[in-house]
Order: C-alpha cells, then sequence, then structure tokens
C-alpha cells in the first residue's frame, strides 16, 4: 500500500489554529493584517483607530464638528518567531503519514514555544504605560484591589466596553476563588485560553509571560528635580542623596501626582545627579526641587482597552534556494511559514515554523499598569 505522504500544507494548516488558541495577549487587542508579503526589519503603516469625544451640546454656539481623519502609525516588523528542528522523527513521520505522531513530536511543542514567545514579546509594551494603580511588591489579591483598579479606570474615562485586565499567575492564584466563575454563569469566555472570569464588567486573563520591572536606581532617598520642568519637556534632571545606577526603560516616576514612564536608559548618575532623562507623557511645568518619586521593582499586570496595542503581522517571503519548499497561510489575522529544507552536511531533513510580527502602543492613554 501506497504510503500516505503529510504535506507541509497540512502541518501549517494544522499548526495555525493552535496557535491562535494559545495566545492570549494578541487576542486581546487591536490586530492589523494584510496578504502582503514582508521580511523582517520590514516597517509597514497601520490605520490607527479612531478617538471621538462627546461634548456638551450648546444651542447658542450649535455642534462643533470633530474631523475622522485616517491616521496612521509605523510598525516595524522586528520579530520572527521561529521553531527549527532537525530529525529523522519528523520526516518519517511526514513520509509514513502518522499524523498523530507529527502532532506529537512536533506540531504541538512547536505551537507552544511560538506562543510563549510571541506573548512575551507583546507584554514588554508595559513599559510604555504609565498610569499606575497599586502597591508595588504586593500581589493583587482582593476584590478591592480590583475595584480600585474599574475606579482608575473610570477616571481615566477609558471605555467601559471590552476592557480587559492581564495578570500574572501569582495574582490569578490568588484571586480565582474571589472571582465570578464564567463556565458557572453560562459565559463561554472561560473556554478561551487564560481566562480567569469577568467581573466589574471587565474580562481577567492570566499569562506567565507578564513582566516583572526591575528598576535600575540602586537608592533614591530624597529624589526631586535638579531643575526646574517647563510645560511640554520631553526631558528632566533629577537628583537624590544617594543616587546611584541608572534609570531604565519603563520605570515610572510620580510627579506632583501625574505619572511618567521613563522611555530609554538614561545615563548613570553621576554626583548624585541624572540628567536627560527621557519620559512619556510631556512634562508640566515643575518648580526646581519638586519631590519625585521613583516606583520600586514591581510586576506590571495590565488592564486596557483593545485599542491601547496593535499586534501586526504579515505573510513571510517563501525562501529562495534548491530544495527547499514552504507553505504559508493565514486565518484570522495571523500568517504563519512553515518550510522544509535539506542539510546537506549532516544529512537531515529541516523543518521550520516561523510567524512575522510587530507590537506598536498606540493609545497608552487607554492602559493601566497594575503594581504586583
Amino acid at each position: 500500500m501506497a504510503n500516505n505522504f503529510i504535506t507541509l500544507k497540512t502541518i501549517a494548516r494544522k499548526a495555525l489554529p493552535r496557535l491562535i488558541d494559545e495566545l492570549v495577549f494578541p487576542n486581546l487587542i487591536y490586530r492589523d493584517f494584510s496578504d502582503s508579503f514582508s521580511e523582517l526589519g520590514d516597517t509597514v503603516q497601520i490605520r490607527k483607530p479612531v478617538m471621538l469625544s462627546a461634548e456638551e451640546f450648546d444651542e447658542n454656539n450649535g455642534v462643533n464638528y470633530q474631523d475622522i481623519k485616517e491616521a496612521s502609525v509605523d510598525v516595524k516588523l522586528d520579530k520572527l518567531a521561529t521553531v527549527d528542528v532537525a530529525a529523522g522523527a519528523i520526516e518519517t513521520a511526514v513520509h509514513m503519514g502518522s499524523e498523530e505522531a507529527l502532532q506529537r513530536d512536533f506540531i504541538e511543542p512547536a505551537v507552544t514555544a511560538l506562543a510563549e514567545k510571541i506573548n512575551s514579546d507583546g507584554l514588554m509594551l508595559y513599559r510604555d504605560v504609565f498610569q499606575c494603580v497599586g502597591t508595588a511588591g504586593q500581589t493583587v489579591s482582593t476584590l478591592n484591589d480590583l475595584s480600585s483598579v474599574r475606579r482608575h479606570m473610570n477616571e481615566m474615562r477609558i471605555p467601559f466596553s471590552h476592557r480587559v485586565a492581564l495578570l500574572d499567575s501569582e495574582a490569578d492564584a490568588a484571586l480565582l476563588p474571589a472571582l465570578v466563575n464564567a463556565e458557572k454563569s453560562g459565559d463561554n469566555q472561560a473556554l478561551r485560553q487564560g481566562s480567569i472570569g469577568r467581573v466589574f464588567n471587565m474580562d481577567f486573563y492570566m499569562s506567565q509571560a507578564v513582566k516583572k520591572h526591575v528598576s535600575g536606581i540602586s537608592a533614591s532617598n530624597g529624589l526631586k528635580l535638579a531643575t526646574a520642568s517647563g510645560a511640554g519637556d520631553e526631558t528632566l534632571s533629577l537628583s537624590g542623596t544617594t543616587l546611584t545606577g541608572k534609570f531604565v526603560k519603563g520605570d515610572v516616576l510620580v510627579i506632583g501626582g501625574d505619572f511618567y514612564t521613563v522611555t530609554q536608559d538614561s545615563a548613570a548618575a553621576s554626583s548624585n545627579a541624572i540628567s536627560g532623562v527621557k519620559i512619556y507623557p510631556a512634562a508640566k511645568a515643575y518648580a526646581q526641587n519638586t519631590a519625585v518619586t521613583l516606583i520600586g521593582s514591581h510586576t506590571a499586570n495590565l488592564a486596557f482597552d483593545p485599542m491601547a496595542f496593535a499586534f501586526v503581522t504579515r505573510p513571510l517571503i517563501n525562501p529562495d534556494g534548491q530544495g527547499v519548499e514552504s507553505y504559508v497561510t493565514d486565518y484570522n489575522g495571523i500568517s504563519l511559514r512553515v518550510t522544509k529544507g535539506y542539510d546537506q552536511k549532516y544529512k537531515k531533513s529541516t523543518y521550520s515554523m516561523d510567524v512575522l510580527y510587530g507590537y506598536k502602543t498606540v493609545y497608552p492613554e487607554l492602559a493601566l499598569r497594575v503594581l504586583g
């Protein structure tokens, strides 16, 4: 009886739906996909979601029309998650038509590895988020903690619809008994990967990829502005009594009750001072010697509206080369490429599974860092 060969098309079409199911963060945010082929390092333009504001009607002056502009943002496709193997077992499974062996030895472990990397890369966007709630170093563990998240999002005027939160495994374990069990309440959201439940008009998810931010400053006693800041300044100069180390991207500064995130690593402290600390958003006007609080190292859980972040994917170009085969498939806004080659030196067939993508923070004002 002739062998039932398994094709690259079969592998790709079995792997992609599983990959989408394994993803957490990309499934919760704005996604942009087109069928134009790209390569690692390409920059693409994506449509920026429109944001409108509501105003009180003035019967004397009439309405104030807002322009709906087709704004766009550039996103660099700087991430290529790939799993590459050279294994006789996979080749045997392909040629003998053993889908069970192929699923066990290649598709399932490759999909899990890809999903872990894609989720992990995306959650680095926490560094763009400047608004914070909670206490650094204290696990989010009670409904009161979640109530504070809701209150802060209300004050930030983040839209009620589609609010989501992504928590680390420690918060998940602490909160699970208190959260509404979506499955028991008949909500099929419980079937989604990482879903914890829904409470306070927000869907909660867990991911092991939630980041732990480590501040670059070893001591910041008496931290203050070394010079006055003007409204709109994007850099600050700070000093402190025992200021050592440096500020790192993602550090959060609190000045006069306002939050700012450090957008890139600073120079190292010199003579208890650091100048040229780049921040977002632009500063308000503060006097010299205004006190500055540095939020310490923390778990960077996130609560956000999906429009805060974008996940962008494009199909990969099929590689050239003698003896190289590949198949590209896309579904639900994500593209996957499976490639087969041959290593002449070691006389082995090689297989790879890869995804090209980029992330972008679009509206940081629609996200909140939930400290843990």
